[in-house]
């Protein structure tokens, strides 16, 4: 059986590896224009976040972080070793522990890639223009992060203290889980201050060199301020943190 079931493969051109590969469930982001970064009266805001238009053609992202599920079948494809889960457990949370340099491997053996920057925050903002796609404040019944300190004097809400399942929460107005908080998300960009004579730009790609990677969304860890829309962080590509993960983007 196993040899007709290799012969199979072999006419019609696919691998055993091919059929091991998870399902990415993906959502259409429309094509569109909007103010990357933060107005200076935003609460919190960084002084990297200078504001400037960006212009961008329709592509598809996955609705969901990727989880442990997906990435440890990835693993069992390439031989990789699979990232600890600090006890959490895996299969539907989101996967953790993984380096830019793990997420970009998975993104290439999907077929697919990570976000720009620019992507990144465009599909987290959904249409919005404030601190965050709920609006103007974050709460804990939104988004998993630390709700001992909430944003701009807000009330305490829950310190869950780990990662939980894809989807508890709900979507933004494109269709999108966990934007906000969760795991941090690798995005593709090298790091780099933006222009203070930012001018508008077409899918930007980033900086064609760097030592940081940016990431981006917020997470478990940290406080509310770290999750709005605008906020940036970077680290180097290689190190892995059990608040790290990633989402893909495919091209249309």
């Amino acid at each position: 059986m196993r040899n007709i079931f290799l012969f199979l493969l072999m006419i019609f051109g696919l691998s055993a590896t091919t059929q091991n590969k998870p399902i990415i469930e993906w959502v259409d982001i429309p094509a569109g224009t909007f103010t990357m970064g933060s107005p200076t009266s935003e609460f919190d805001r960084s002084h990297y976040e200078i504001q400037h238009q960006v212009t961008l053609s329709a592509f598809k992202m996955s609705k969901y972080e990727v989880t442990f599920q997906q990435y440890d079948a990835f693993c069992i494809a390439t031989g990789r070793t699979k990232p600890d889960d600090n006890g959490w457990g895996r299969g539907n949370r989101p996967v953790i522990n993984v380096s830019w340099d793990d997420a970009t491997a998975f993104a290439k053996w999907m077929g697919c890639r990570l976000p720009t920057e620019a992507e990144w925050e465009y599909a987290c903002r959904a249409g919005t223009t404030t601190p965050f796609n709920t609006g103007n404040n974050l709460t804990t019944s939104q988004a998993n992060y630390n709700g001992n300190f909430p944003y701009n004097n807000n009330p305490k809400g829950e310190n869950r203290a780990k990662t939980v399942p894809v989807g508890t929460f709900a979507a933004n107005a494109f269709g999108l889980f966990d934007m906000h908080g969760n795991a941090w998300e690798w995005v593709n960009d090298w790091f780099e201050n933006y222009s203070p004579k930012a001018t508008a730009q077409t899918n930007p790609q980033g900086p064609s060199s760097g030592k940081f990677r940016v990431y981006r969304g917020g997470g478990w860890d940290l406080i509310a301020q770290f999750c709005r829309s605008a906020r940036r962080r970077y680290q180097e590509p290689d190190r892995r943190f059990n608040y790290m993960g990633f989402r893909v983007v495919s091209s249309k």
